[in-house]
């Protein structure tokens, strides 16, 4: 079954903050505008815990962290970011938007918050809204991964039936970064469904020497090399994929292909 018509799901790098030193400072992009970004310990200290609390999925935890730190200083940008992803995850899309555009509008060239507002704009199916937001977040001079946002604008792309144009954004990312994992198997992807089988393989393997194998991965592999003839490396990815992911959708395509 040609990957195209597999079920597609979006998948976005989101920038998750991270703190930093006694600075009081929230980690963006580059230490440059993070030099711009100073707030108080109270606010700092709630919007540390609200990120961690969502780290663990402990949501209803880190949206009163976060509701603390905003209170402590309604003008600190992060806050809003990071209120944004939460609401995102909660399923709230207004409440996610305002966030972002509050953020944004503290802050409008931080390329962490233009990633998640672009992401959260693909998945709203505003498609030329957020190429836009990952493209103005990539020309940010001072974003020391621009191929973060490169990234993510092929994948929305990809994601709405744009295989062209994603395939372009995908390219620049790996000229910036070879290493970027979401752009190979993306490759990996689009190689294989025009069909050219040895390109295919060759970013499959770039892809699992930095990443690890997961269960769509392995099915590609398996599709990959049964195209290319090479029974051993079939087998060898149907045992990993049994293995490793018995209860995966793609173990489900697998029995039902019969390739052995």
């Amino acid at each position: 079954m040609p990957i195209s018509l597999l079920k597609q799901k979006f998948i976005f790098i989101l920038i998750i903050f991270t703190a930093l030193t006694a600075c009081n400072q929230v980690g963006v992009s580059n230490q440059n505008i993070r030099a711009s970004q100073t707030t108080n310990e109270v606010a700092a200290a709630n919007l540390d815990l609200g990120i961690e609390y969502m780290k663990q999925g402990a949501y209803e935890n880190a949206l009163k962290n976060l509701e603390k730190a905003r209170e402590a200083d309604p003008g600190y940008a992060p806050t809003y970011n990071v209120l944004g992803l939460l609401y995102l995850r909660l399923g709230d899309s207004k409440k996610a938007e305002d966030n972002f555009k509050r953020a944004l509008g503290l802050n409008n060239n931080d390329s962490s918050t233009l990633n998640n507002y672009g992401s959260f704009l693909c998945q709203e199916n505003r498609i030329d809204e957020a190429e836009k937001t990952f493209l103005k977040s990539a020309a940010n001079p001072l974003y020391e991964t621009p191929e973060i946002a490169i990234t993510n604008a092929g994948l929305c792309l990809y994601n709405n039936n744009k295989e062209a144009e994603a395939e372009n954004y995908f390219r620049q990312a790996l000229e910036l970064n070879p290493q970027m994992s979401q752009a190979l198997i993306k490759m990996c992807e689009i190689s294989f469904n025009k069909p050219n089988y040895l390109s295919a393989r060759a970013y499959l393997q770039r892809y699992q020497q930095i990443s690890r194998h997961t269960a769509k991965s392995l099915w590609l592999g398996i599709q990959i090399e049964q195209a290319l003839g090479d029974q051993d490396a079939v087998s060898s990815y149907v045992l990993l994929l049994k293995n490793t992911f018995p209860d995966s959708t793609e173990a489900t395509l697998l029995n039902e292909s019969r390739i052995q």
